[in-house]
This record gives C-alpha cells, sequence and structure tokens, in this order.
C-alpha cells in the first residue's frame, strides 16, 4: 500500500507542476497579449493622427498649391508629410482627392472663363461697329473740314478700333473686317498706322518681287498680328529708340517680317511665357493674362495657330527683343501689274541700288537750306531737271560728272540758287500766288497737322 500511495503522490506533485506552469505560460500570453493590443492601439493613434494630419493638409495646402499650380506651373504641389505612416488606401484616396478638385477647378474656371468670352465677344462686336460707323464719319468731315484736331480723333478711333478688334479675336470672334489680296508693305504700313508710336517703326522692303501680296484670307489677321508686335515693341522700348521693321523674301518658304526693338528685354521665365503664347495653344484663359491683361503676344499665337503663319521671339541685336513672323508660301500671291501700290510704300532695296536708276541725289540735298520741314527730299529733283541741257549724250560716264558738279554751281552763284529755291517751293505749294507770302501762309497749316501727328 505504500507505494501505492507514493505513487499518487508524485502524481499529483506532477499535476500540480503542470497547473502551475499552465498557468505561468497563460499569465505570460496574457501580458503579451496586453502588450500587443497596446502597441496596436498606439499604431492606431499614430495612424489616425497621421492621417488627420494628411487631411488637414491637403484641406490648408495641398488643393490650394494644385489650384495655383493650373497657372502657374513652376508652383510645387506638396505631397504626403508621412507616407510611411498612412497606409496604401489611405495614401490613394488622399492623391485622388488632389485630382477631384484639380479637375473640378479646371471644369470651373473652363465654364467661367467661356461666359466671360461669350460676353466679351458680344460687346467687342457692338463696340466695333459703333467705331466703324464713327471712322466712316471722321473721314466724311475729313473731307469737308481742314482742321487737325479731327486727324486726331480718326487716330484714336483707330487705335480704340484695334484694341476693340485683339480682344474679339482673343475671344474667337470674326476679325470682322474682310479684304481683297493686299500687297505685303501696305499691310505692315497699315498696321504701323493702327499704333501710338507710329513715327518711331521704320520700314525697310528687302522684297525681291515689289508686288508680294497676301490672300484675302489672311490679309486682316496678319494686319492685327502685325500691329500688336509693333505696338508691344513700341511701348516697352525707350520713346527716343526706333524700332525696326525688315520685310525679307525667301524662295520656297514665304516671307519674313522682323520686328527689332531696343526695349528692356525679357527673363527667361518670361520669354518661355511669351513663346508659349506666340506657339498658338489651344486654349488660353483670359484669367491668365494677368491684371491688367497682356493679350498681345495671346492674340498673335490665336492668329497664327487659325491661319497657318507663325512668329518667333528672341533677342534682338539691338538690346531689346526681336520677333519673326514668318508667312508661308501658300499664303502669298502676286499683285497683278495694274494695281498701282500705296505712295507711302518703301520701295524694295534692291531697287535702289540698280545701275539704271541715277542717284546723285544725296550730294544735293547736303547744301540745301530749306526753311519749311519735310521738303528737303523733294527739291534736288526739281533743281537737277532746269539745268540738264540735252538728256542725249553718247558718253553716259561723262554725263555723270556733269550732273555731280552742279551742287557746287549754286553755292557760287546765290543769287541764281534763292530765285531757283524760290521758284521750287512755289511749285510745290497746292494753291495760292506764286509771291513769297503765299508759302509760309501754307506752311503753317502743315506745321500744325505735323504737331498733332506727333502729340497722338
Amino acid at each position: 500500500m505504500g507505494w501505492i500511495v507514493a505513487v499518487i503522490a508524485v502524481a499529483a506533485a506532477v499535476a500540480a507542476m503542470v497547473h502551475a506552469e499552465n498557468m505561468a505560460r497563460a499569465q505570460r500570453i496574457a501580458v503579451a497579449r496586453a502588450e500587443l493590443a497596446e502597441r496596436q492601439s498606439k499604431a492606431a493613434e499614430a495612424r489616425t493622427a497621421a492621417l488627420t494630419e494628411e487631411i488637414r493638409q491637403l484641406a490648408r495646402e495641398r488643393i490650394p498649391a494644385a489650384a495655383l499650380a493650373l497657372s502657374h506651373p513652376t508652383a510645387k504641389v506638396p505631397g504626403l508629410r508621412g507616407a510611411a505612416e498612412v497606409d496604401g488606401d489611405s495614401a490613394r484616396l488622399l492623391t485622388e482627392a488632389v485630382q477631384a478638385a484639380r479637375k473640378a477647378v479646371v471644369e470651373e474656371r473652363g465654364r467661367v472663363d467661356a461666359a466671360a468670352r461669350a460676353a466679351m465677344r458680344g460687346t467687342s462686336a457692338k463696340i466695333q461697329s459703333l467705331l466703324n460707323q464713327s471712322q466712316q464719319l471722321l473721314h466724311e468731315l475729313q473731307h469737308e473740314y481742314d482742321d487737325p484736331r479731327i486727324l486726331q480723333l480718326d487716330f484714336r478711333n483707330e487705335l480704340a478700333l484695334r484694341r476693340t478688334q485683339a480682344t474679339a479675336v482673343l475671344c474667337d470672334a470674326w476679325p470682322g473686317l474682310a479684304r481683297q489680296n493686299s500687297p505685303l508693305v501696305e499691310i505692315v504700313l497699315g498696321a504701323q498706322s493702327r499704333v501710338a508710336g507710329y513715327e518711331r517703326v521704320k520700314v525697310a522692303n528687302h522684297l525681291r518681287d515689289e508686288r508680294l501680296a497676301l490672300v484675302a484670307r489672311a490679309a486682316e489677321p496678319l494686319a492685327i498680328a502685325m500691329a500688336e508686335l509693333l505696338a508691344n515693341a513700341t511701348a516697352y522700348s525707350h520713346p527716343d529708340t526706333d524700332v525696326q521693321v525688315t520685310l525679307q523674301q525667301s524662295g520656297g518658304r514665304g516671307a519674313f517680317l522682323v520686328v527689332d526693338d531696343a526695349g528692356i528685354g525679357m527673363d527667361d521665365d518670361a520669354l518661355d511665357r511669351a513663346r508659349a503664347l506666340l506657339a498658338g495653344p489651344p486654349e488660353v484663359l483670359l484669367t491668365e493674362l494677368g491684371d491688367p491683361p497682356q493679350t498681345g503676344f495671346a492674340v498673335v499665337g490665336r492668329l497664327a495657330l487659325q491661319y497657318g503663319f507663325n512668329c518667333h521671339i528672341e533677342a534682338s541685336p539691338f538690346g531689346g527683343m526681336r520677333t519673326i513672323l514668318r508667312v508661308p508660301a501658300h499664303l502669298l500671291t502676286v499683285m497683278e501689274d495694274d494695281h498701282s501700290l500705296s505712295a507711302l510704300a518703301p520701295k524694295p532695296v534692291q531697287a535702289h541700288a540698280t545701275p539704271t536708276v541715277p542717284a546723285p541725289a544725296e550730294p544735293e540735298t547736303a547744301p540745301v537750306p530749306q526753311p519749311a520741314g519735310g521738303q528737303a527730299p523733294a527739291l534736288p529733283s526739281r533743281r537737277r531737271r532746269a539745268p540738264r541741257p540735252a538728256p542725249a549724250r553718247p558718253a553716259s560716264a561723262d554725263a555723270v560728272p556733269e550732273r555731280e558738279q552742279v551742287p557746287r554751281t549754286p553755292e557760287q552763284a546765290g543769287a541764281s540758287w534763292a530765285a531757283l529755291q524760290q521758284g521750287t517751293l512755289n511749285g510745290r505749294s497746292v494753291a495760292g500766288p506764286p509771291s513769297a507770302p503765299a508759302p509760309d501762309d501754307h506752311d503753317h497749316p502743315d506745321d500744325r497737322d505735323d504737331e498733332g501727328d506727333d502729340q497722338t
């Protein structure tokens, strides 16, 4: 019996030890579970705090930055602050929220801009119609009254018409004026007349074909684009400097209109912005043009996109900017010989260099004292015809030295020269007796006209 009791005692001890071990293991498991739960709770709290911070950043920084980046591409949109603390689903949802907000802003801006364009398009059409009527009335008044103030009103009406026409084009409206095939040089002159600083624009004609012209559908759009480029060049350069315009023709590649100014130039950001606008983007929002809006390059880019020409801008060797307007060959034509060009159109430079046209006019104009401004270039041609004895001489080489000696003869004979000058002035007067007071009376109104033009 003793051994039975011993076995029972051993079994009881073993059971007690097993039970104690199980209790200790259960206690350890419970402690581990508690620690795990605590760590999970802290991690959940950290993720919640991080998610809350990301949502706060989303509302305060990321969405406003995304909206700002629509008009300022260089603006940076911040990302997630603690990407490791936010799970993948939450990060993806936050990114989608930014994209959805950006899309909503783009759609709303498009609707607002479309409404603004429609309103401005209708208003511009009405204003343009009224300005055209005013222009017609002013032209009638110019034929009835000799008042330089009418010319000033007509010029200011032309400036307002150009601004209105540019606004209409920017709002996807028709330019509002139809033309026939027009010589390229006359289009440049027409654009020059629409600019406030027109007297500073100097046109050099290097066309090989003097009658090179633009087809009817592109004539007025090119005049608008050229006027905008000239207005920009004159506005951003010193009033004492000239704006050089060069017309060039290239075989098979069309024609080039080069505008050089000696202005303040552009920094890299402004130059990139200008090139982007001149490239003719599919859509330009009015809200992206600044306050007040700078529409010149945007109008040129819009016309270039619609009518097939293009424009490039770069630094000018004169210190300012150079814009090159390229007209493709399919927009060019040649006018018929019976079409007379404008008297103000500059002759091609090559025509002045031909040996068939005698050119001793410059030496003759140097010693001529002219009391009336603006008539000096015309006097030598009249004075040269008077003393010419006989046009038919066998040797042309002998005739040239004689013509070169003509300007020196009037300096030695003062009385003859004074009589010749007086006769020339009398011949150039539009109306009035050939006496001495008549040219003076006629010159004063012309001086007032010139002063009025300079002030506009």
